[in-house]
């Protein structure tokens, strides 16, 4: 939370950024939570921008204008955040999912604000298969907003920890550990957590998901429904018509809802000045939306499956989420479980109050004379503790010896436990090579998707006559929050490079996400890189993850440097460039200084021409510096390579 010390209490504030419908809560003196009503008086507020000429509207007033002026109203940017291609184009303004996501959040933190008084800093939910450029947009999206600090935490664990700490269980005594399958379907997307929890700590086994499977490709179901009962008996095509699919869409979330409760409901078709109506039945919308029920059931098997752990491992089915109200879902996840599912939980508002407790954790851990909690809740909050895992894979892209193709090699795998950092070795590919050039990568949000490249990070001016297959060390990592950070280091050298990915429009010194009172701060090597990069990478290229994965595992640390350059190779990119030497504690405490005094200055610009395939490392084995083959053993070793052993997972 917010460091700035003001006379105003500072309030843990959370807030559900949902596909659909947004939530915003905070923790009452006594630590507990209670959802914040918008200016209409609703406590959720739909994910809809109406730009009526120099007005911005959010919420239920742009939906009812939605029909009216269908060219005006932007629904569910949630689901495109991070897809550089996806603009909304409003009176020569162009809007981007991000810009959408800060006029909600506005909204919220203004409905908070009459009642609170000015709110500084909050934390946002993310489904748990954001990548970290999903994250850092988030996090844009609250800074544009006018929060001053932005923390994140993954949707899953935001509803286990409201599960552990609300009413009845804030002071229960466990008497063993639980283990709690999270299974978050809501409007835009479908999160699955398998989470140990006890009065203490909440800690994140497995997560799974799919970020384009929620209520809105139930509705699609009815849509196409309906629209093909009307081309029946008309020569014209509701489909072909905004304002009619505005209509039809309204109409079909009330239909969807309906039958939730009812076995039949009609559905009302306005299109070409003709009113239609047509009947369907749940089991008729079972039957046609099956296909979406059964993707639910082999992403929840698989993940069990995967992690080898049985129904009998879990101790209760936790079910949130808007769209996990459809009696389909239930009746699905009871049959496979075996179990009574728990659906204590407010499926619209149990994120946002697990958002607001990790905010009151966050400020208990500050210490502010200012926090609004009370003695007793600022105790309790400071013992509790929440540990996640990583969504995706995190590695760099590599040169495969045998093949001369490029590939991802992927230090760290996904449900590897946060925050981690690995380390590997690589080695030149040619004679006096002069710079090493790493591209950093996530994998796909799920099995079979393309990697996500998050950028680029150099060493440059390395010593000359270097002989092939010099070794470059690599670190990688993920911090508390998922953000990534990467450094590597010529060992003949010691010239390193470290970059910690920031999102264009964040601060060169005070990125909300290194804010965490948890860990060091790495400003220093803070480079913005842009998203929207392109790899030239073989089709044939393996996309899949090594069966054995780097073992040097440590905590999160910050480390003095020896020299350091980092460059982008994102178009119009903002570049932090900075060489360091050894330094004693009063010269880092200096540096910093002055890095706080050229924050008013804008980061020059440095452009890094397109550097050739042979440029990028070959990974070695960290025993004899031998490359390794694709399955990551070294065949001068003849076993495989000690990096390659499993990270130590912890077992349900």
């Amino acid at each position: 939370m917010s460091l700035n010390r003001t006379k105003k209490r500072v309030h843990p504030i959370g807030i559900d950024l949902g596909t659909t419908y947004s939530c915003i809560s905070h923790l009452t003196p006594s630590g507990q939570p209670v959802a914040i009503p918008n200016s209409e008086g609703e406590l959720s507020t739909p994910s809809v921008v109406l730009f009526d000429g120099d007005e911005v509207v959010v919420g239920t007033e742009a939906l009812r204008n939605a029909v009216m002026m269908p060219d005006r109203v932007v629904r569910h940017a949630k689901r495109f955040m991070g897809d550089p291609n996806k603009t909304w184009i409003m009176d020569n303004k162009v809007y981007r999912p991000k810009d959408i996501s800060s006029f909600i959040l506005k909204k919220l933190l203004q409905s908070a604000e009459e009642r609170l008084g000015r709110i500084h800093a909050a934390v946002i939910t993310v489904p748990a298969q954001f990548s970290d450029v999903q994250r850092q947009l988030t996090v844009e999206a609250g800074l544009e907003a006018g929060l001053d600090r932005v923390d994140i935490i993954n949707e899953p664990v935001a509803t286990a920890m409201c599960h552990v700490l609300s009413d009845g269980m804030w002071f229960a005594e466990l008497a063993n550990e639980q283990t709690v399958m999270v299974f978050d379907l809501g409007g835009g997307t479908f999160d699955l957590s398998l989470v140990r929890y006890n009065k203490n700590e909440v800690t994140v086994i497995a997560s799974g998901g799919d970020l384009r499977l929620g209520g809105l490709d139930w509705n699609k179901v009815l849509e196409d429904f309906a629209c093909d009962r009307y081309v029946e008996d008309s020569i014209s095509d509701p489909r072909i018509d905004r304002e009619s699919m505005q209509a039809l869409a309204t109409e079909i979330e009330q239909v969807k809802r309906s039958l939730s409760v009812r076995p039949r409901a009609s559905i009302l078709v306005q299109h070409d000045g003709r009113r239609k109506t047509f009947a369907i039945s749940r089991n008729t919308f079972e039957i046609l939306s099956k296909s979406l029920v059964e993707r639910t059931e082999e992403i929840t098997r698989q993940m069990l499956k995967e992690h080898k752990l049985g129904w009998a491992h879990v101790d209760s089915v936790l079910v949130t989420g808007g769209a996990s109200r459809m009696p389909m879902v239930r009746e699905m996840l009871q049959k496979i479980s075996g179990t009574t599912l728990n659906t204590t939980l407010s499926p619209d508002q149990s994120i946002a109050h697990g958002a607001a407790y990790y905010a009151g954790m966050l400020l208990s851990g500050q210490r502010l004379e200012q926090s609004s909690l009370d003695d007793t809740a600022t105790a309790r909050l400071q013992k509790f503790h929440q540990r996640s895992v990583t969504g995706r894979g995190l590695g760099i892209l590599v040169r495969d010896p045998e093949t001369d193709l490029l590939r991802p090699h992927y230090l760290i795998p996904p449900n590897t436990q946060l925050p981690c950092i690995y380390k590997q070795n690589f080695g030149t590919v040619r004679e006096n090579q002069k710079r090493v050039h790493l591209h950093i990568v996530e994998s796909g949000a799920s099995q079979g998707e393309e990697f996500v490249e998050l950028g680029d990070c150099v060493i440059d001016e390395l010593p000359p006559n270097l002989p092939m297959k010099s070794p470059i060390a690599v670190t990688i990592g993920y911090n508390e929050q998922g953000r990534v950070r990467v450094s590597a280091i010529e060992t003949t050298s010691g010239r390193e490079a470290r970059a910690t990915i920031v999102r264009p429009g964040e601060s060169e010194t005070d990125s909300p996400a290194e804010s965490s009172p948890n860990e060091g701060r790495d400003d220093d090597f803070e480079v913005d890189l842009d998203s929207e990069l392109y790899l030239d990478v073989d089709e044939s290229d393996s996309t899949e993850f090594p069966t054995s994965i780097d073992q040097e595992h440590s905590p999160l640390v910050k480390e003095e440097t020896k020299s350091s350059e980092l460059t982008s190779r994102s178009s119009g990119a903002a570049t932090s460039v900075e060489k360091k030497s050894p330094t004693s504690a009063a010269k880092t405490s200096a540096a910093k200084t002055s890095r706080s005094s050229r924050k008013k200055s804008p980061p020059k610009l440095k452009s890094t021409p397109q550097l050739e395939r042979a440029e990028r490392p070959i990974p070695l084995c960290n025993q004899c510096g031998h490359p390794l083959d694709k399955q990551n053993r070294c065949q001068n070793c003849s076993k495989t390579s000690s990096r390659q052993r499993q990270p130590p997972r912890s077992n349900p």
